[in-house]
């Protein structure tokens, strides 16, 4: 099942370069996009007491180089600059 799914998602990549202009190469494609990093900010909060208590926790997003904007661009996504914060994700 995971195979034909991954299969799946390979043509399905395939045909969406393909109709965006960008050959049907989808390797290329995912080991560009794969330089895309994101990283944890933790900053120490203080609670109601002044006691640092907690921490928050915010997930960001680096900017992609020029290659990888057109990439996106002709694909037609964009990347959050900041993702929510990950305990309120946690609590969903």
């Amino acid at each position: 099942m995971v195979c034909f799914v991954a299969y799946v998602f390979w043509k399905t990549l395939a045909q969406w370069m393909h109709r965006s202009g960008l050959g049907d190469a989808p390797r290329t494609l995912l080991q560009e996009l794969a330089k895309i990093k994101s990283g944890d900010v933790v900053l120490p909060a203080r609670g109601r007491g002044g006691q640092p208590d907690r921490r928050i926790r915010l997930r960001c997003v680096v900017t992609p180089d020029p290659a990888q904007k057109v990439l996106l661009d002709r694909l037609g996504l964009t990347l959050p600059q900041r993702l929510r914060r990950i305990d309120e994700i946690v609590q969903m």
